[in-house]
């Protein structure tokens, strides 16, 4: 770790459970560059759909941080509706642009962590916001998005096992509801009050609450916990 702070990339903070994950991040003393909207006080625009921009990413946050990440969070993603009645071409784009910002953009910016961690000392950490679906499914509507963060739980473990002996270390966060648009659109259009009622907490989480838990992994864990996955969903899906 930097004699300054870690250095931390967290993609998708500029809202909701990223901004959360900045915020605690930096209250802990680490130096912070965000990714999402560009124009952000220390954020850096990039569209992830585009299968470059994870590189350029990248290579723009090394430059920022002066050479040194120490933990990355893979945070973005999108949560849009593709139903099998959709054309085929409707369908075929929904499930490539799901897939390359959730997983693909996920596993290209763990794959230039890993290098940069495996060239110096000391390592590095990922920390991977998955979903409740990766492990419980989703709507009908919602194959790509449980596909695509299930497959994000897997790379974490694939990681986790196949570099922990050089000290890189990988985990991973599933949420289920957590208080952003995001959800709060899901809930209307699912019929919110059903939903809350499979909660047996009788809310859904916080952004802050996920932060603490990513906060954890990202500084505290022990070296042991690596390959974990970490569940908050109010008890409406247990392993």
């Amino acid at each position: 770790m930097s004699v300054t702070g870690p250095h931390v990339l967290v993609t998708g903070s500029t809202r909701g459970i990223g901004a959360a994950i900045a915020t605690a991040l930096a209250g802990k003393g680490a130096r912070v560059i965000g990714h999402g909207r560009a124009g952000a006080p220390a954020v850096l625009g990039a569209d992830l759909a585009d299968p470059e921009a994870a590189g350029q990413l990248w290579s723009r946050a090394l430059e920022q941080l002066d050479g040194q990440i120490d933990v990355l969070i893979n945070n973005a993603g999108v949560f849009e509706p593709a139903g099998i009645d959709l054309p085929d071409e409707d369908w075929d784009a929904a499930w490539s642009r799901t897939l390359q910002i959730n997983l693909k953009a996920a596993a290209d910016l763990s794959r230039l962590a890993v290098r940069h961690f495996l060239e110096r000392p000391g390592g590095g950490r990922i920390v991977n916001v998955a979903s409740r679906a990766a492990y419980r499914g989703d709507s009908p509507a919602h194959w790509h998005y449980a596909a695509s963060k299930a497959g994000m739980v897997a790379m974490t473990k694939s990681i986790a096992r196949g570099f922990a002996a050089r000290d890189v270390l990988a985990y991973a966060v599933c949420p289920g509801f957590t208080l952003t648009g995001m959800a709060d659109d899901y809930l209307a259009s699912r019929g919110g009050a059903g939903l809350l009622a499979d909660i047996p907490l009788g809310r859904v989480a916080d952004p802050e609450e996920i932060a603490t838990a990513v906060a954890f992994l990202a500084l505290e864990a022990p070296a042991s916990m690596t390959g974990a996955v970490l569940d908050i969903n109010g008890a409406s899906y247990v392993r």
